[in-house]
């Protein structure tokens, strides 16, 4: 309470006593303990209201002491396990845990890693992945603005992510301790493989080896590929203390339709501690024809490169770009583009209307809308000279096939010639049209179905500014080329309607994330959210069953098969109350990536150490780093000051004494016949 309250204070009690004395004392004949009792009411009952004017506040100061934060993460993958360093990883925590000086000292918090990151609750060891640039962004986001040492428990191993030395805060320190065998063996691997998923018929793919061994001596190895017992591929890799990693490219031949199995084996005569990671398994669907997509166009414009490239992103496409003028012959074309089509494209929109063939019309400030108003009859035309540019808004109600929204809403505007759209039969738009931020409740990206037929409207050039916003985002083109990849897909596709679709790969490696997306439709074709589906999961070797329930996401449904063993599955997903169901089959290939570690990192441990200029350890030291923790000044404990202000009174419960003080001197006044 400050000096100029606490006067004002004593002046309101010697303003109360002044007046209450006034009213009853002052010049009063007959002065009894009634008058008295009286003169207390009224004195209390201002000294109250003053008091509540004034509010006086005290001001409460404590001290708290606030002690560093000691970051312990410990590494909870199989590859501990499978260094045989699981007790000491416990042994560690536990001595770091319960060590009294460091308890006095640091606020201990304990954390755990795998594929995540979470708090410390039961090491099991189990984790099917490793990935050590999770702990650093972790930390960065949870311990903003503080200084504080990690000790990271870990065999240095990580097998997804990003390079981890760098993913800590160089201003706080990291003390990794190394587990598992340090010691340097011979060990052939095969490090990475890349294959595409898909294969055509007669064709050849190409496979990508990286193979690697950790050898100072010269070694002669064998690389082969089998299918089943019959070997594909031989070839001999010499390795040597020069060359102790290389890559191998070999084009493997696509004799039979369906999902091919592939073991890629690395060999020698030499002995090895660990052979697991020599060999890697690998599938490829062979597929026995290829869509070919023609884009017609009588312009140069940079959207026609980017149509060809992100379309055949996959493999299956094939995009050849046409001029109408030179060439109207559309007998090889799965489906056709018509980039910003003219009265040049006369005879391609006829033909492609008496072969039936699904197209897509990409408009723009080159298109000659008043040929499109004769030549299609979903939409009418009324536009103007002048050119405007349109925002995409995303439509989450889309139904004809499942497309996520990539950031539609972030992507540079497309350039139209400015007018009027009007639908004049059934569409189904994707994406609405918007200028800036004004609503134009005009399409932008649409799609149709009638008796069969499937066709697609973007009204807007410049989406090859799409793609690179795409990438800009999310460091790459995957997302943007799977959009284009669905669109395609539909235009592809003349079957009908389907209630039931389902979206799932036909293998998987062991580890990892296997989910399977499904949509239900009603009978008007609209998404329906309130299906029931189920799915009944069949290992074919065991004969053993899983049923599992399909949750709600977004515009889907979804299930994650997290776990399985290596094996072939069979399942069906059924609908419960319209019957609808989906029979198909995946295989989970051998594989465990946790396994191909033969000792512990610890020259990447040493330069995570060295990037926030802290120490590496092995166990038997972990008493000296428990001792350089504690006698360490670079981690101060915070005395820091809490001030308090607690008024001095009760605004309600005040008020309601002064209720009390006033009713009870008027009763009795009352009593008195003072009144």
């Amino acid at each position: 309470m400050t000096l100029s309250t606490l006067l004002l204070v004593l002046l309101s009690i010697v303003v109360a006593v002044g007046l209450s004395f006034y009213q009853y004392l002052y010049k009063a004949k007959d002065v009894s303990k009634w008058t008295y009792l009286l003169a207390f009411l009224r004195f209390s009952t201002i000294l109250g209201l003053l008091l509540l004017l004034l509010n006086p506040v005290f001001t409460n100061s404590k001290y708290e002491t606030i002690k560093p934060p000691l970051v312990v993460v410990v590494d909870n993958s199989k590859s501990i396990k499978e260094l045989d360093a699981t007790k000491i990883s416990l042994n560690l925590v536990s001595k770091i845990k319960n060590n009294s000086e460091l308890q006095d000292k640091f606020d201990i918090q304990i954390y755990q890693f795998d594929k995540d990151f979470s708090l410390f609750d039961k090491l099991n060891f189990s984790g099917k992945q490793s990935k050590i640039s999770e702990v650093g962004k972790s930390l960065k986001s949870i311990y903003k603005n503080k200084v504080f040492p990690t000790v990271l428990i870990s065999d240095g191993n990580q097998t997804s992510g990003d390079d981890f030395v760098y993913s800590f805060s160089a201003v706080n320190k990291v003390f990794p301790v190394v587990v598992g065998d340090t010691t340097r063996y011979l060990d052939l691997k095969i490090n990475q493989l890349n294959a595409n998923k898909y294969a055509f018929l007669k064709n050849k793919f190409p496979v990508e080896i990286f193979v690697q061994c950790n050898t100072n001596e010269t070694i002669n190895s064998l690389l082969s590929i089998s299918s089943g017992s019959k070997v594909i591929s031989k070839q001999n890799i010499v390795f040597s203390k020069d060359k102790s990693a290389q890559i191998v490219s070999v084009l493997l031949p696509a004799e039979k339709i369906g999902v091919q199995l592939f073991t890629a084996r690395l060999s020698s005569t030499s002995k090895e501690k660990n052979t697991y990671n020599n060999s890697k398994n690998f599938a490829v669907e062979v597929i026995d024809q290829r869509t070919e997509i023609g884009v017609f166009s009588t312009i140069s414009h940079p959207d026609l490169g980017m149509l060809k490239r992100s379309i055949e992103s996959n493999s299956q496409r094939k995009v050849t770009i046409v001029n109408p003028q030179e060439n109207n012959n559309l007998t090889k074309f799965n489906s056709v583009i018509f980039y910003q089509p003219n009265s040049s494209f006369k005879k391609v929109f006829d033909a492609s209307k008496i072969a039936k063939i699904n197209s897509w019309i990409i408009t723009g400030s080159a298109t000659d809308f008043n040929f499109l108003n004769q030549n299609q009859t979903y939409y009418d035309f009324k536009m103007a000279s002048q050119k405007e540019d349109y925002l995409a808004e995303y439509n989450p109600n889309f139904a004809p096939f499942a497309i996520d929204n990539i950031g539609f809403e972030k992507f540079p505007p497309l350039e139209n010639l400015y007018g009027k759209i009007t639908e004049k039969n059934q569409t189904t738009t994707l994406l609405n049209a918007s200028i800036r931020s004004i609503k134009t409740n005009s399409p932008l990206l649409s799609f149709y179905e009638t008796n069969g037929k499937r066709g697609a409207f973007l009204f807007g050039s410049n989406i090859w500014k799409w793609r690179a916003k795409s990438y800009l985002d999310h460091q790459s083109f995957e997302k943007f080329d799977l959009m284009m990849d669905k669109i395609i897909q539909y235009l592809n596709t003349n079957n009908q309607k389907k209630s039931l679709i389902v979206s799932h790969e036909r293998f998987y490696n062991m580890g990892d994330n296997i989910e399977i997306t499904a949509q239900y439709f009603n009978k008007n074709y609209e998404f329906d959210e309130n299906a029931s589906l189920s799915i009944k999961l069949v290992n074919t070797k065991t004969n053993s069953v899983k049923q599992f329930d399909l949750l709600k996401s977004n515009n889907s449904f979804k299930v994650n098969l997290e776990g399985l063993n290596p094996g072939k599955y069979s399942f069906e997903i059924k609908e419960s109350n319209s019957k609808s169901s989906y029979t198909a089959s995946f295989e989970v290939l051998d594989f465990d990536i946790e396994k191909q570690f033969v000792n512990a990192n610890f020259n990447q441990m040493k330069q995570v150490s060295m990037q926030t200029n802290g120490t590496v350890y092995i166990p038997n030291q972990i008493d000296d780093l428990i001792k350089k923790l504690t006698v360490s000044e670079e981690f101060p404990t915070i005395e820091k000051s809490i001030k308090t202000n607690t008024s001095l009174i009760d605004t309600l419960w005040f008020l309601i004494l002064l209720a009390v003080l006033l009713a009870t001197e008027w009763f009795i006044r009352k009593y008195k016949g003072l009144l």
